[in-house]
């Protein structure tokens, strides 16, 4: 009797994998990455979507290859266990930069991605499918644990590095082993009066970004910035405070952080204080955030992990610390504790972001004891800052809940400004008269808001605007003649200051910031790969005067102008360069600070 074959159709449904919803699966997780590439601002949505919605998709792969691939039983039991067992050891062995939230973003969608698309291609082969994807997946895997994370930029592109490469923190650290030690530079404390300090605290006296008196001139090809000093650094996101000629800023060494104390003639050490201690996060990496205050009282710091610090400014010798982690309870935020302290009134503030009344706290400068504490968000990486409104002075605090505004002796609230906000803010309020503006990260934009006190004492807070087309994430703005220059996400623009509508986006600088020098109507940035850009400030347009790479790499921090010095810095480098600054500024300016002033003159 003749042996009866199964017809040809039902042979393939049954060796033949239905191939193509991998192929669309793995379509749409490709553009689903693209998203933020294609989209110059893009919202919380769509920046979400671009990092988490691949790992989504490998979700629906695993559907997909359980419930609608005709595989059969065993191969799906076997591909299953395979793939899982292959990504999870890929997943234990990753470099501890990748672990966490990378592993989501790029490590996961790449197991899912490489085993749905071997499984397409051999669709046909039902022998040695299984087996390849999973051998493939391993490989995949694997690929990721040869590699390591430097931080993201500002528009989250990754940097990586070779697992066996040195990152930039490990250079530095192995630099420091082998330096001879130098004993420490002697500084008289008669040369030093930190209570004329030019640029005693982050973005200057009144944490504005604005310089007086200077004018730069822009044929840089003729007489360009010139180098002083250029040095390495650890990493961190400190900017500069400045007193005389010594330069504050904080550095991650290893396990501990690192209080620096440096030459502005030279870029040496005078002294560094360490203390044990170390915040890392995957986008910006590891490292102190908040910038140093100099008051006559001290030298106070915070560092990333919360301990907040106050020296002795002339040789680092720590005069009283605290943990603001115990004091308001609470583990550091997710991009760490940032606030810059604010000495005032003989106290110094932060904010914690504590429960109940700990998100702000006020110590006394002397000793370092808890004064007050003041309800606030419960997160915020902007620092307090003194301001008066209609003759009364107080405090202002931007947190995730909004604005406030308290009294300095007591903390009690003077009139707070509700504007909730998922995501996190970190910009600085700008005062402009009886206007302050205030920025959400991402796709909640920039509003301008009234403050009036009514003359049975009540203030009335009244939202002027919220502006769409200034959405900056880190980067603060400055007001000028009517205008407002700052980021838009990541491209550099100019909003009118009266309607909060755009005049121009134009300047592609990453995620940079900016100085203004308010007598010249120039604007210095300093772009997110490490240039300075002068910019003439024009309502109408870009107006680029002048460029120079200053130095290299990802370039977040603030820098500092003083006289013809300007001082910048990253998570790797910091250097120093003579800009070019016209004679008769200095000359006609009774503010501006000159050269001679600022770095070589003993200040009586």
């Amino acid at each position: 009797m003749d042996k009866v074959e199964a017809p040809s159709e039902e042979i393939n449904s049954v060796t033949t994998l239905r191939w193509w919803p991998a192929v669309l699966l793995l379509v749409l997780m490709a553009a689903m990455r693209s998203l933020s590439v294609f989209i110059d601002t893009p919202s919380m949505g769509v920046m979400m979507l671009s990092l988490m919605g691949p790992a989504a998709i490998g979700l629906l792969i695993l559907t997909w290859w359980l419930l609608a691939s005709h595989a059969s039983v065993r191969e799906k039991a076997v591909g299953s266990v395979g793939f899982a067992l292959v990504t999870a050891i890929g997943l234990a062995f990753l470099h501890p930069s990748l672990k966490g939230m990378p592993a989501i973003i790029y490590v996961i969608p790449t197991a899912f991605a490489t085993f749905a698309m071997v499984l397409a291609l051999l669709a046909k082969y039902a022998s040695w499918r299984v087996p390849a994807a999973i051998l493939v997946t391993a490989f995949g895997v694997g690929y990721w644990d040869a590699r390591q994370s430097e931080g993201f930029s500002g528009s989250l592109e990754p940097h990586w590095l070779w697992r066996w490469q040195p990152n930039s923190e490990q250079v530095y650290l192995r630099q420091l082993e082998s330096q001879v030690s130098q004993p420490s530079l002697q500084v008289a404390e008669e040369e030093l009066a930190l209570t004329s300090s030019p640029w005693p605290a982050f973005r200057g006296r009144n944490r504005d970004g604005v310089v007086s008196g200077i004018v730069i001139d822009e044929d840089w090809d003729t007489s360009p910035p010139k180098l002083i000093w250029r040095r390495k650094i650890g990493p961190g996101w400190s900017s500069f405070s400045v007193a005389g000629d010594l330069l504050y800023t904080q550095e991650q060494r290893g396990d501990q952080e690192a209080v620096l104390c440096l030459s502005a003639e030279t870029g040496d050490n005078i002294w560094d204080t360490s203390y044990p201690s170390r915040f890392w996060e995957a986008l910006a990496g590891a490292g102190p955030r908040a910038t140093p205050t100099v008051a006559k009282e001290g030298l106070f710091t915070l560092g990333g992990a919360g301990i907040l610090l106050c020296l002795d400014p002339w040789t680092g010798r720590e005069i009283w610390r605290r943990d603001i982690k115990l004091d308001a309870d609470r583990d550091p935020p997710m991009w760490g504790f940032a606030s810059s302290p604010l000495v005032t009134d003989g106290l110094v503030m932060i904010h914690a972001g504590g429960t109940d009344q700990k998100g702000v706290l006020a110590y006394r400068v002397s000793d370092g004891e808890l004064v007050w504490s003041a309800p606030s968000g419960n997160h915020s990486y902007s620092s307090a800052q003194t301001a008066t409104f209609d003759d009364q002075h107080g405090v202002l605090m931007v947190s995730n809940q909004g604005l406030q505004f308290v009294n300095v002796n007591d903390g009690a609230t003077i009139w707070e400004y509700a504007w909730p906000n998922k995501n996190y803010r970190v910009l600085q309020p700008l005062v402009s008269g009886s206007s302050i503006l205030i920025a959400s990260s991402l796709n909640e934009g920039t509003r301008r808001i009234s403050v009036e006190r009514a003359s049975n004492g009540t203030w009335d807070l009244q939202e002027q605007w919220t502006s769409l087309s200034m959405k900056p994430s880190h980067n603060d703005f400055v007001h000028y003649q009517g205008a407002i220059y700052g980021f838009d996400n990541n491209i550099f623009g100019c909003i009118d200051f009266e309607s909060g509508d755009r005049n121009w986006k134009r300047g592609r600088y990453g995620c940079g910031q900016i100085l203004l020098l308010e007598d010249s109507g120039q604007l210095l940035v300093t772009t997110e790969k490490g240039e300075i850009v002068l910019i003439q400030a024009s309502a109408e347009r870009l107006d680029e005067r002048a460029k120079l790479q200053a130095i290299d790499g990802k370039t977040w921090t603030h820098s500092v102008l003083l006289g013809d010095r300007f001082f910048v810095r990253n998570a790797s480098e910091a250097a120093c360069y003579q800009m070019p600054v016209t004679e008769i500024a200095i000359a006609n300016s009774e503010s501006a600070p000159t050269a001679d002033d600022v770095i070589d003159a003993k200040i009586e």
